[in-house]
């Protein structure tokens, strides 16, 4: 089957994200995996980043199965695709993914924000030892959320003429309705991204405001930490929010195979994984150095 120019660029993108994305995922598993084999000692943030990147690799590979099969098996997509098996995988790896990205943006909260009331204290000093229930919890909740689509009938299909092509388009608004009641959980997720992005720019005007008068070279400092973890943060939510729409807008079943927006709505939720990964890495100068020596990016002098 020829391939039309539409289907070739979508391949195109698709396989840039896709091993961009292998790239700096698998880059942030092997060096936090061997930082936690090295320490011996179970620090939250290595935890969270390769929780990350073991969850976006699998996030990845189902994204890249479904564009293959959309380009080069259209006419059975939703066999291969809209099966239970499949549907199970790709929401615990959507929920789990989002979870966890959202656990360490509650962490980066935390640690930045200089709030003194006695809660937001009390979690400051103990979120690198909840942060592993943290992960259990999120993992959890992406496990429940994926078995209760196992209940859900994937909806049913009539076929429709698209072009030269005989595409199935899904109808039963009973089911479609049922998968996006499912998915409604990651909204709980995005209310955190918030509510942390709102604490972060609450502290960084408070702190701002408070060091005004203070210790110049002590003020900058913090300053400089707040807005990294700010811009950090709002470049993560920018990623959730693109993901969220676009998987929520996928999930009424009712955008045709092989069609502009439906090739559109794949390449943005393909961007999340791999971009996300790529700002935890700028924001990080560790890792920073460890990338460029892993591939002789090392500036000379």
């Amino acid at each position: 089957m020829a391939l039309s120019s539409l289907a070739t660029l979508h391949m195109v993108i698709m396989s840039a994200e896709f091993f961009v994305g292998i790239i700096v995922n698998a880059f942030l598993t092997i060096v936090n995996y061997n930082h936690l084999i090295k320490s011996r000692k179970l620090t939250p943030l290595p935890i969270l980043l390769l929780c990350i990147a073991v969850s976006r690799l699998g996030l990845q590979i189902m994204l890249v199965i479904q564009s293959v099969c959309s380009v080069f098996f259209p006419l059975d997509y939703d066999i291969y695709i809209y099966n239970t098996r499949m549907m199970c995988f790709w929401m615990f790896f959507s929920s789990v993914s989002l979870w966890f990205a959202t656990c360490l943006s509650a962490f980066y909260c935390l640690k930045i924000s200089s709030f003194t009331q006695p809660c937001f204290l009390w979690l400051k000093f103990r979120i690198s030892k909840l942060t592993l229930g943290l992960l259990w919890g999120s993992f959890l909740v992406s496990v429940a959320n994926a078995a209760a689509c196992l209940r859900l009938d994937v909806p049913e299909n009539e076929d429709e003429v698209l072009g030269n092509a005989t595409l199935r388009v899904t109808v039963s608004v009973q089911s479609t309705n049922g998968f996006l009641l499912a998915n409604l959980a990651l909204i709980l997720p995005l209310a955190v991204f918030v509510m942390c992005t709102c604490t972060l720019f609450i502290s960084l005007y408070k702190h701002t405001h408070r060091m005004q008068n203070g210790p110049q070279s002590s003020s900058n400092a913090r300053k400089e930490a707040h807005v990294n973890g700010l811009r950090t943060i709002i470049t993560f939510f920018c990623f959730f929010v693109s993901y969220f729409a676009a998987f929520m807008a996928n999930m009424t079943f009712k955008i045709p195979y092989r069609t502009h927006r439906f090739f559109v709505l794949k390449e943005v939720m393909a961007a999340f994984p791999a971009g996300h990964s790529i700002i935890l890495i700028l924001s990080n100068s560790k890792l920073q150095k460890s990338f460029r020596r892993l591939f002789c990016l090392r500036s000379k002098g």
